[in-house]
């Protein structure tokens, strides 16, 4: 898929989030990259068997104080071509997208991989 048809993909789960949440986006950026680095997953303690798909980050929604200001925004990192190698169809990565996008976010609103797992096992039953 070309990159800018995937960052629509990736516009198009944003916009789709419920108003009440994105409200509350505030001092972060979306942005798309090819490929998790190899700096970032060693930085972040990830495996050389894991698949990244996207990464946040930033200081979680809830740990901003009254003093928090001038800092450069958040950042939450959609990483393309491991959604490309694990789905097939565009609606399979529109799908996967959707759940990365939200995934992230709910780092954003201070949730760990624990409970957001446990919240996507949830909408899946």
């Amino acid at each position: 898929m070309n990159p800018e048809k995937f960052e629509n993909l990736v516009d198009e789960a944003l916009q789709d989030l419920p108003e009440d949440f994105k409200k509350r986006l505030q001092n972060i950026t979306v942005m798309v990259e090819d490929e998790p680095s190899r700096e970032v997953c060693k930085r972040m303690g990830i495996p050389p068997n894991h698949i990244l798909f996207g990464l946040y980050h930033g200081v979680p929604y809830p740990h901003r104080g009254p003093f928090y200001g001038n800092i450069p925004p958040d950042v939450i990192v959609i990483y393309q071509k491991p959604i490309e190698r694990y789905n097939r169809t565009e609606q399979d990565m529109k799908k996967k997208v959707r759940e990365v996008v939200i995934h992230e976010i709910g780092h954003y609103f201070g949730f760990d991989d624990a409970a957001l797992s446990e919240i996507e096992k949830d909408r899946q039953e």
